[in-house]
């Protein structure tokens, strides 16, 4: 039999796009009115490609994130597709600068791209060529810092297209409006419904220990992000102060964080970001730290790719389900009755459809 050629890297393609979002989702921290998107696609000389995409949460960072994207081009070009192996060579190329931020961003891009052009390389679904099965992924819907009447209404739309998992931002300006809030989803959910908060990052340690401590009776599966996300310590104090789980990862820039935190304690459970964290090859990692520690390990954002990597997640709890990108793919994730649902499709679950990235692209 023929020894089968290894593609090889000939060329990175990037856009930047600007999507509205259908309802701006208001957080304590501000308000996000669209995503400021940068598309990656990783072209290989056997014609096979492979996508990814990252977010900015500013225009600001769309076009640096974008050139340095570019710039990746003279140091992968003509590399042998290997996710890992590049990985490992640019982690050490950008070892003085560091790989956290908008750097961290682009890696990220480019590291989903080639894994989704490996799953395609040998007509994969992602989760396939990881060594996992699809899953079924129970999903959590987002409810904004839209107060009492307002969360409510969200909360119920998610239950009625089945639903099991609510999450609202809250850090209102009175412990007593985040309760108000919380109450008033409760009441139209029901009891069986996981009902989670998100404070991102609006209180002090103290502050923190005071509000959950009163949230400790409204039943939570868990209280994120508290306090600032590298306050480790701050962290700990607060998780080891209250009944109610506390949540951390979203803003982890690679596995060293996610260690830092581990060793302190400071959460009971843990959401990494595919992009801050590393891309899929820093998620096995994070998958592989939450599994030694047996932490349950939930997703922030990404949903179509975290589809597949939850699945090969041996401590997998819950799927963050957004729909702000849907517009941009060809194949949105598909959700039944509450449960993200993976089919035999090749690759990671991104594709693009072309006429909507015509009209957002910046």
């Amino acid at each position: 039999m023929a020894k089968q050629s290894v593609p090889t890297i000939q060329e990175i393609r990037v856009r930047t796009v600007r999507v509205p979002m259908t309802e701006p989702h208001r957080t304590a921290s501000g308000v996000v009115t669209e995503s400021p998107l940068v598309l990656t696609d990783v072209l290989t000389d056997s014609g096979v490609s492979g996508h990814g995409m990252v977010f900015t949460y500013t225009v600001a960072a769309l076009r640096p994130t974008a050139e340095f994207l570019r710039a990746l081009e003279a140091l992968v070009k003509g590399e042998v597709l290997a996710p890992v192996e590049i990985e490992q060579k640019l982690s050490r190329r950008f070892c003085l600068l560091g790989t956290q931020g908008l750097v961290g961003m682009a890696l990220a891009a480019l590291d989903m791209a080639l894994w989704d052009a490996l799953a395609r390389v040998h007509q994969l679904p992602l989760v396939r060529l990881l060594g996992g099965v699809p899953k079924p992924q129970r999903c959590y819907g987002a409810v904004g810092f839209d107060g009492v009447d307002g969360c409510a209404r969200t909360a119920e739309r998610w239950v009625k297209r089945g639903f099991t998992g609510i999450k609202a931002k809250i850090g209102y300006p009175t412990v007593q409006e985040d309760v108000a809030v919380v109450r008033a989803m409760r009441k139209v959910v029901g009891a069986d419904v996981h009902l989670m908060v998100d404070y991102n990052q609006s209180l002090t340690p103290t502050e923190a220990v005071e509000r959950v401590r009163i949230l400790d009776n409204e039943g939570l599966t868990w209280v994120e992000e508290p306090t600032r996300a590298h306050d480790f310590s701050g962290h700990a104090l607060i998780a080891r102060e209250v009944r109610t789980p506390i949540q951390c990862g979203e803003s982890w820039w690679g596995i060293l964080d996610m260690q830092h935190s581990l060793d302190a304690q400071a959460s009971d459970l843990v959401m990494p970001d595919v992009m801050k964290i590393g891309g899929v090859t820093g998620w096995l990692r994070a998958a592989a730290l939450a599994q030694a520690k047996n932490i349950p390990l939930s997703s922030h954002l990404w949903p179509e790719l975290s589809a597949h990597l939850l699945s090969c997640t041996p401590t997998a709890h819950w799927l963050e389900y957004a729909d702000w990108w849907n517009p941009l793919l060809a194949n949105p994730l598909r959700v039944e009755n509450g449960l993200a649902m993976l089919d035999e499709s090749i690759g990671s679950g991104v594709e693009w459809n072309e006429e909507a990235v015509r009209r957002f692209t910046v």
